[in-house]
């Protein structure tokens, strides 16, 4: 597994879950899990996970981040 991708083939990750989940933990990066190079899920810090909770969930937190993005874009 190369941890400088941040594509992950899931078959990959699931092979070296320990080495995804070092990286995720202690680097704190984001990871893509890919099926047939399509990104079907995101492995996060658990710090964003929980602020995402906090928000209501994934579909609120992409209307906040969205909101933000444009209100930040020139």
């Amino acid at each position: 597994m190369d941890t400088s991708k941040e594509d992950q083939p899931i078959a990959e990750a699931r092979a070296n879950i320990s080495k995804l989940h070092n990286a995720v933990q202690l680097l704190r990066r984001v990871y893509f899990l890919t099926s047939r190079g399509t990104r079907e899920a995101a492995v996060v810090p658990v710090d964003l996970g929980e602020l995402i909770q906090q928000v209501g969930g994934p579909d609120n937190a992409v209307a906040i981040l969205k909101a933000h993005l444009d209100d930040v874009t020139p």
